[in-house]
């Protein structure tokens, strides 16, 4: 974004006394803020910005935003007056947007919104210009903030949009107006919000409220809370393990350096990626409806796609100073992407040696005691032992013991117990899948055993 201060100010529909300022950037954090960006300071319950604008301009910030009910604005700064600053940084992504030939992808989704995105920008960064969400602003702040740090000749932005109640993707699809919109399924995440599945698919069905009419809707054909919402939304495309998909996937297979498998519908074809696990081959779906979309061939498609590249902690593989392997799928977990973690771990045949770390999983509302229990359905006979961390796998812990064959410790609040059980146990043999919600930083666990740590 390049833009004069009173490009901005029109935006706002304010009036300013400054001219020729260039603004290169938008900033809410004066740790990170770079020269030439806009500060905009936010008042929070703890925190008032408007207290770190003189900062902000030591550090380079060429204007700031300035609330009008906030009292002694600095004098001779080029601020600009407005009534509420997150939604002036709103009106300003919004406008920005609508200037913007920028093809967007949104992406939203119960689990798999960050590896579908990262999916989708690895499959069409060799051939264009190419950004994406960066870490977790796919919220209210962070999309606006995604939008206006895009660059004027990007020729795709892959946005992410998270929610936690009803309306929150409706606001975000109509700020950010995807060309194409992505939902990569309904789990149980947000529960204690929205009060059902149904209350979830509903909600992110919101994701096509600003999709442009020429626009296309790729969502899980696998889920049928989905279907009410698609049967008058011509623009829907489907993908999923099921044959009768659009586009859908079989024989998949693990390999020693990811997945492979094949399609059949929209595209007849083989793929591989470097990731493993069913649910993310699903995931790859998408990006491959993308690519298509896009205009690439299924060659193009199957040489970038070898390259795919997702951000940590997504079924991550990591070797263990003593040979085992780790699969770092802490990042985050609802029971449908557990289930998809232990289905990978029973299927695998990477090594014979297979234990389990999981973490409690967060936010399910009332019936979280039942989700917890449920697990123990889906760890198999074969698992040599498993370790729990958090006060709700007690639940778990309660199920499985006197029943479960293998090794089995819990811990509500300690990583040692684990990490220590771990180090009397595991060999060279071993792999052990790590998966908990991210409040439980499961990743921990893993730490002692990798060099870099040392």
């Amino acid at each position: 974004m390049k833009k004069k201060i009173e490009q901005v100010a029109k935006w706002l529909g304010i009036k300013t006394n400054f001219k020729g300022i260039e603004v290169t950037g938008v900033s809410i954090n004066t740790r990170t803020i770079k020269p030439g960006d806009l500060f905009v300071p936010f008042r929070g319950e703890n925190v008032n910005g408007h207290k770190y604008v003189h900062q902000a301009f030591e550090a380079g910030a060429a204007a700031s935003l300035w609330q009008r009910d906030e009292p002694n604005p600095p004098k001779d700064l080029p601020l600009l007056f407005v009534d509420d600053c997150k939604t002036a940084l709103q009106e300003m992504a919004r406008a920005y947007r609508d200037e913007l030939s920028t093809i967007v992808i949104g992406i939203t989704g119960s689990n798999g919104k960050t590896s579908t995105k990262d999916l989708v920008a690895s499959v069409l960064k060799p051939y264009f210009k190419v950004q994406k969400t960066q870490g977790n602003l796919n919220n209210e702040l962070g999309l606006p903030l995604t939008i206006l740090s895009l660059d004027e000749d990007t020729k795709f932005a892959v946005l992410e949009m998270g929610m936690s109640g009803f309306g929150e993707i409706e606001f975000l699809s109509e700020l950010a107006r995807p060309d194409y919109a992505i939902i990569t399924n309904i789990g149980e995440a947000h529960l204690q919000d929205l009060g059902s599945r149904e209350g979830i698919a509903k909600a992110k069905f919101e994701i096509t409220a600003g999709l442009e009419s020429h626009g296309k809707l790729f969502y899980d054909g696998d889920e049928p809370l989905l279907l009410p919402f698609v049967e008058d939304f011509p623009q829907a495309v489907s993908f999923g393990f099921d044959e009768n998909n659009e586009l859908a996937v079989r024989d998949i297979k693990a390999t020693e350096t990811g997945s492979s498998f094949l399609v059949s519908g929209i595209i007849d074809a083989a793929f591989t990626i470097p990731v493993l696990g069913e649910h993310q081959v699903k995931n790859t779906l998408a990006a491959i409806l993308v690519a298509l979309e896009a205009g690439l061939t299924e060659e193009e498609i199957r040489l970038s796609l070898k390259d795919a590249a997702l951000t940590d902690m997504r079924m991550q593989i990591i070797q263990a100073d003593n040979g085992a392997t780790f699969i770092n799928d802490a990042y985050n977990a609802a029971p449908s992407s557990m289930k998809a973690a232990l289905n990978f771990i029973r299927e695998t045949t990477m090594k014979e040696d297979k234990w389990l770390v999981l973490g409690d999983m967060l936010e399910l509302g009332d019936d979280e005691r039942q989700y917890h229990e449920a697990v123990a359905k889906s760890i198999s006979s074969e698992i040599a032992g498993v370790c729990l961390y958090g006060p709700r796998m007690k639940w778990l812990y309660d199920k499985l013991d006197g029943s479960f064959g293998g090794q089995l410790v819990w811990s509500e609040d300690d990583y040692t117990p684990i990490i220590e059980f771990l180090k009397a146990h595991i060999t060279e043999n071993s792999v052990i899948l790590v998966k908990g919600s991210r409040g439980m930083a499961l990743e921990k666990v893993i730490e002692p055993f990798t060099a870099q740590e040392k």
